[in-house]
């Protein structure tokens, strides 16, 4: 799959993730229980990840020279970290380990 197959799912998936954190966060701050949780931490982690994976993957789209590929692949691994880190709270929070 080359650049211009693989960057715009990955543009489309983390700008989606990105807002359904910034959802999640604003709705944490909303009722007041960003304080008493670890969550909203991680979901300003999230943020960070799938923000540097929209614009990595959207320089790969708009670069035509040898670095689109290492933008892809770059945007790819932090995609990859930012789904890992909300798939891992999401795990400790089922199990009561975060409340």
């Amino acid at each position: 799959m080359s650049n211009r197959e693989k960057s715009p799912h990955i543009l489309n998936a983390s700008s989606n993730l990105l807002g359904i954190c910034f959802i999640l966060l604003a709705s944490l701050k909303v009722m007041k229980i960003a304080e008493k949780t670890f969550i909203d931490e991680v979901t300003t982690m999230a943020i960070i990840l799938f923000m540097c994976s929209c614009i990595l993957s959207f320089i790969s789209i708009r670069t035509n020279n040898s670095r689109s590929h290492f933008y892809e692949n770059m945007a790819d691994i932090i995609f990859m970290m930012g789904l890992s880190l909300l798939f891992i709270t999401t795990l400790l929070y089922s199990f009561n380990v975060i409340k």
